[in-house]
């Protein structure tokens, strides 16, 4: 469509070009031409030398002499001028309208200008009339997913099985007088598998699958984004059944401020009451079920949520250990590997979403290819463990000053001592000062314990893992000498206290208030609450650096450790004998 649209203009340029050229090609050989007085043009006629003259239409006379020269004149217009022109045996002939070889080109030159100013003001409107025609991909042939290609979230699939008997015995349901939710939504963090589950219902039922993303609602052409709801809509009852499914429905869903000055009017709004208005228009026997999917069910408008809506709220949570063991049994099913143990792996990645174990696995098998190995292995998926995390390991260090790399190891020292400290039920698996392609100058890597929740003493123990290493920089290198290498644990630190005094509860200036949800009454908290995060802040760096001053020689040995190696796996830290004391 875009080729044609280009080619359309491309005629209007390409003639007006030409035309052009040729007018100020005509005008450059005019201009070459002499222009004689008459005293010269009478003593020519006189002698007998004019072979030719034209009278022309700008009250000039075009002069040819019998030796083939020309020139231009002025034209006397006397009554009997042509007459004695004619006597004297002179081939005297009228021109009253300019040339063709001027007048075509003039013409043509004006035409392509108004065919380009008309297709230029009309692109608009051809524009939104074929953005408003939806592309919905029909995966009814191709997609052969079910649930049995979905591992994991067992919850939701059983919320769901419901969805496809319905879709499949639309009678059933009919005949019990139930009626089955209009719309789902699903919601739950990135990578989670949304999308997957909402192809799958359509898989399992065996119907048309139609998808379709929030933002491409969101155009810049005020009632598109209703059009494009509308025909999403009418293609999916032309099949009968079917899965209408709305990702990052957030872009168009999001919460309808009572002070919006906009009066309902904008794109998002209509295109939110379009869609709306189709999901109460068509009847539960026509067998379609609308599927959405969001990040953020708590932004979403209240419209959307009520029965007869989106009326079923089904989380798509991170897979547990048991989950992430299916997911990646699946994901090595057919490819080839050997001696990986996929239970203690399942384990190792604790948080991982579906999304980030199939990058961890594809990361695996492209090591093991570019290693020209038979088979995947145990050090393809260590290496891959750290490129998802990390990035990839930085090969030109030779850069790298000394006195940096001696910072960067008591940094990430602190970091692993507090953690081996503080949380003994998460594992410290792997400390490094070789930079990444992320930008870390090293890391550690930690494997947390699978949890449900995080208690008020876990958060101010994270805080204090994440201030082990500026702490550290304190200690040994003197307050004036800190780095900038704790910009992003400082930023961890912030989040996490802040959100233990705003929104958990967790603190004493707003007790058991939210902030988020006082609305413009919060604002008057605001000091109260930054005095108290600094205080809590302050405490726990003070904690922090007591207990490095307690294991000081143990901190100095490992950071000499880490200088040599370069690397300290999990085997290697279980030598270091740390002390708590309570």
């Amino acid at each position: 469509m875009n080729n044609i649209k280009k080619k359309i203009f491309l005629i209007p340029t390409i003639i007006g070009a030409l035309s052009l050229s040729s007018l100020v090609y005509m005008n450059y050989t005019e201009s070459h031409i002499s222009k004689i007085d008459y005293p010269t043009f009478l003593k020519n006629s006189t002698d007998g030398n004019i072979s030719k003259v034209v009278f022309n239409a700008d009250n000039t006379l075009s002069v040819t002499l019998k030796d083939g020269s020309k020139y231009i004149s002025e034209n006397p217009n006397s009554p009997t001028f042509k007459e004695e022109l004619l006597k004297k045996g002179v081939d005297a002939t009228e021109n009253p309208t300019k040339p063709l070889s001027k007048t075509i080109p003039a013409g043509l030159l004006t035409a392509s200008v108004l065919a380009f100013i008309f297709l230029a003001f009309s692109k608009g409107k051809v524009g939104a009339k074929s953005m408003s025609s939806l592309d919905a991909i029909d995966f009814s042939q191709s997609a052969k997913l079910d649930f049995t290609g979905v591992a994991g979230n067992e919850e939701a699939k059983e919320s769901v099985k419901d969805i496809v008997d319905f879709l499949k015995n639309p009678e059933k349901y009919e005949k019990y007088g139930a009626r089955m939710p209009k719309g789902i939504i699903l919601y739950g963090e990135p990578g989670t598998g949304k999308t997957l589950m909402a192809k799958a219902v359509a898989g399992e039922a065996k119907v048309p699958f139609y998808a379709i993303s929030g933002s491409d609602f969101v155009q810049m052409y005020v009632g598109v984004g209703a059009a494009r709801v509308r025909s999403l809509f009418k293609k999916a009852k032309a099949k009968g059944k079917a899965v209408i499914f709305i990702d990052e429905i957030d872009a168009i869903g999001k919460k309808r401020s009572s002070g919006n000055n906009s009066g309902g009017s904008d794109e998002r709004d209509q295109t939110l009451n379009a869609l709306l208005t189709e999901m109460s228009g068509f009847a539960e026997k026509e067998g379609i079920v609308v599927m959405a999917a969001t990040n953020r069910l708590d932004t979403l408008d209240s419209a959307l949520l009520r029965p007869g809506r989106f009326d079923r709220h089904i989380e798509i949570t991170l897979p547990d250990v048991n989950a992430r063991e299916k997911i990646l049994s699946l994901y090595f099913k057919n490819k080839p590997h050997k001696d990986i143990d996929i239970k203690e792996l399942a384990q190792k990645t604790t948080y991982f979403s579906g999304a980030k174990l199939e990058s961890l696995v594809n990361e695996a098998a492209i090591l093991a290819a570019k290693d020209n190995s038979e088979y995947i292995l145990n050090n393809h998926l260590e290496e891959a463990y750290s490129i998802v995390i990390a990035g990839h390991e930085k090969t030109e260090r030779s850069h790298i000053k000394d006195k940096d790399r001696e910072i960067t190891a008591y940094h990430e020292s602190g970091h692993a001592m507090i953690s081996m400290l503080l949380m003994p039920e998460d594992t410290v698996s792997k400390v490094t000062i070789i930079p990444t392609t992320k930008g870390a100058g090293g890391y550690t890597l930690t494997i947390p314990e699978d949890k449900s929740y995080q208690s008020y003493d876990y958060l101010r123990k994270r805080v204090m893992v994440f201030l082990g290493g500026r702490a550290t920089e304190e200690i040994i290198f003197g307050v004036k000498n800190i780095t900038t290498g704790a910009y992003n644990d400082l930023m961890q630190c912030t989040n996490i206290i802040k959100n233990m005094v705003t929104e958990y509860g967790m603190g004493e200036s707003l007790g058991l208030l939210k902030l988020s949800d006082l609305g413009n009454l919060g604002s008057s908290y605001g000091n109260q609450v930054v005095e108290e995060c600094k205080k809590i802040l302050d405490e726990l760096y003070d904690e922090t650096k007591n207990l490095l001053n307690e294991n000081i020689e143990v901190l100095h040995s490992m950071s000499k450790h880490l200088l040599e190696k370069e690397v300290l796996h999990k085997t290697d830290l279980e030598n270091y004998n740390l002390q708590l004391n309570n």
